[in-house]
């Protein structure tokens, strides 16, 4: 006679086993490397006890290598779904413990699975990377796995938010799926991401670097770009996780989540009267202006160490969230380069994918010269950010702060590629080029034939940035809405963020586009 109890203790017993993993001398070696188990990541992301384990009992069913005698609980991978602040999110965790988490056929499906369930109940997916890459004993197989996990992260691009989190090695094809999400998240001296490792490197070229220096969490954010935040511990990138969600609606048909909001009686704010030099060549930064106009404590920057002459990342203006694009004086001038268009563009084309109003704080002296720029593409760069602004149909609204010069004007959000709304301040200079340059190639033989050449020189500066490089030149062609007093501009985004909630726009139809990529 079958006893249900007895069966009742054999499942008890069998998911004791799926939670131990790799058993305890491989869990101690984890916390040894000051890293978590994949259970307890979960536990440290998640709402508590909220997480719901899904296929378990899944393992591995390769029989080469000796791989029949060896057992692999949940085959290396923790997947299911849980809750981060009250919200549905799915998850899979890399588990270190078994196989070094190195994907197989069946990690790999179950991955595949969860994603699938996040699309169809229109949910986040959130995944913890650790592992050593594709499992050698199952050959090409393993290699197909990745396949549907990258075809996954392509065609659910946009349609829901998709992080990664790099909690230990990710190494060969493994580093696509990240590389494909919305954001990557990083831990100091934890993470490592690279497409070779050192020894292969050593072997093919010669050249001797560690894991750290080649593919850690410092240089993908400040060198490489490819990552977008940087933790110094794995509690704290989890915070980073909680803290960008909270910008992100759960699906591309939802709006984002709207925080509380107390009106105040006044939305001025005159420290913004001391914030930007009135001059046009001193630095300063463009945070003190972010800080000033968004809800207090509100922004979070994305890649704040990578391309640092723009500033990007989210905030609430009103509760609301927005994606703010702006201008860094204090580092190359705030010009344009390769990597800053790179970063620009991404950032552009996510906020538009989810529904997140995109506002620009313009202060460019134009795209960065120079011979090593043009040979790198900057053609090719900066014309993504033309295309990202001009693709998006969110509500984009821009302050032009300062300088608003050449090419750079009309990439960054102008009324000919799409703005919705965009405001000057009353000491903007927009022009083709700044004054001191138009003057001397407009009034070159003036310069050159007059008995005081340098005093000419500033004449015709003068002449010129009275006539051309100042507001009230575009918008008396409509192509600045309104020039404002600088305290006003939270108040001009407020009521402009409001007249734009039901806006809709219409493209030509297409497939897709073809971005310059």
């Amino acid at each position: 006679m079958i006893d249900l109890y007895d069966k009742i203790t054999e499942l008890y017993e069998k998911r004791r086993k799926v939670e131990l993993g790799g058993g305890d001398e491989r869990i101690q070696k984890q916390h040894e490397k000051g890293k978590y188990t994949a259970r307890e990541r979960l536990d440290l992301l998640l709402d508590e006890g909220s997480f719901v384990e899904l296929n378990p009992f899944i393992t591995h069913r390769s029989t080469d290598f000796g791989m029949d005698k060896v057992e692999g609980p949940g085959d290396g991978v923790v997947t299911g779904y849980g809750m981060i602040d009250g919200r549905k999110v799915f998850v899979f965790s890399q588990d270190f413990t078994v196989f070094g988490g190195a994907l197989g056929e069946m990690h790999a499906e179950k991955i595949a699975h969860a994603m699938d369930l996040a699309v169809k109940t229109k949910a986040p997916i959130i995944g913890l990377n650790d592992s050593g890459g594709a499992r050698i004993q199952e050959g090409v197989v393993s290699l197909d796995g990745y396949g549907h996990i990258f075809y996954r992260n392509s065609i659910y691009s946009g349609v829901v938010p998709q992080l990664s989190v790099i909690l230990g090695p990710c190494a060969g094809g493994a580093v696509y799926s990240p590389a494909i999400t919305d954001f990557v998240f990083m831990v100091d001296k934890t993470s490592q991401m690279f497409i070779t490792g050192p020894k292969v490197i050593e072997t093919v070229t010669g050249e001797r670097i560690s894991s750290e220096e080649l593919g850690g969490a410092k240089v993908h954010n400040v060198k490489s770009g490819n990552a977008h935040f940087r933790a110094t511990t794995e509690e704290e990138a989890f915070a980073q996780v909680r803290k960008v969600l909270s910008f992100l609606p759960d699906h591309v048909s939802k709006n984002p989540p709207i925080e509380p909001y107390d009106q105040k009686v006044s939305e001025d704010r005159p420290d913004l009267l001391d914030v930007v030099p009135v001059e046009a060549t001193r630095p300063y930064d463009v945070r003190n202006v972010i800080e000033q106009v968004v809800d207090a404590e509100s922004f979070i920057e994305v890649q704040p160490e990578f391309a640092r002459n723009i500033v990007i990342g989210f905030a609430r203006i009103a509760g609301k969230s927005v994606g703010l694009v702006c201008n860094q004086p204090k580092h190359l001038a705030g010009g344009l380069d390769i990597d800053s268009s790179d970063k620009a563009a991404r950032f552009i084309r996510l906020c538009d994918s989810f529904h997140i109003p995109i506002i620009t704080f313009e202060d460019v002296t134009g795209f960065f010269p120079g011979i090593k720029q043009e040979h790198g593409g900057i053609i090719r760069h900066g014309a993504k950010v033309l295309y990202a602004y001009s693709e998006a149909t969110v509500p984009k609204i821009t302050v032009i702060l300062r300088k608003a010069y050449g090419g750079a004007y009309v990439a960054l959000n102008s009324k000919s590629i799409g703005a919705d709304l965009v405001y000057a301040w009353p000491n903007a200079e927009i022009a083709v080029m700044g004054p001191e340059g138009a003057a001397n190639i407009i009034f070159a033989r003036e310069i050159a034939g007059s008995a005081n050449p340098e005093e000419t020189r500033k004449q015709k500066i003068d002449e010129y940035r009275e006539k051309f490089a100042n507001p009230y030149v575009a918008a008396s062609r409509g192509m600045v809405d309104d020039v404002i007093d600088p305290r006003e501009t939270r108040q001009k985004l407020i009521q402009g963020l409001h007249m734009l909630e039901g806006k809709e726009e219409q493209r030509p139809y297409r497939k897709h586009g073809n971005i310059p990529l």
